[in-house]
């Protein structure tokens, strides 16, 4: 349900990083990984399974939306996910 505008304290501006402001050029992050940095967590940050379901959730549009400036490399194996980093 839509809440109004005045139920809130503090409204600032929707500011997402971009890649190069999020990622290091030389290295491959995995999604999760990405999620955690768009938080200001560590990459490596352990967070329970709703946390991190939370954080996919403003990851994956992230990527989809910066796809222009990101590179992707296919998994090494089948129990690991796809990497993305910066497009250099």
């Amino acid at each position: 349900m839509p809440v109004p505008k005045d139920d809130f304290d503090r409204l600032p501006p929707c500011d997402f990083y971009t890649p190069a402001e999020l990622l290091e050029p030389e290295v491959m992050y995995t999604v999760y990984e990405i999620a955690r940095l768009l938080q200001g967590l560590d990459p490596d940050a352990e967070l329970d399974p709703e946390t991190e379901a939370i954080l996919l959730d403003w990851a994956i549009p992230w990527i989809m939306t910066n796809a222009d400036d990101l590179v992707v490399a296919e998994p090494r194996d089948d129990e690991e996910p796809g990497y993305y980093g910066l497009k250099t």
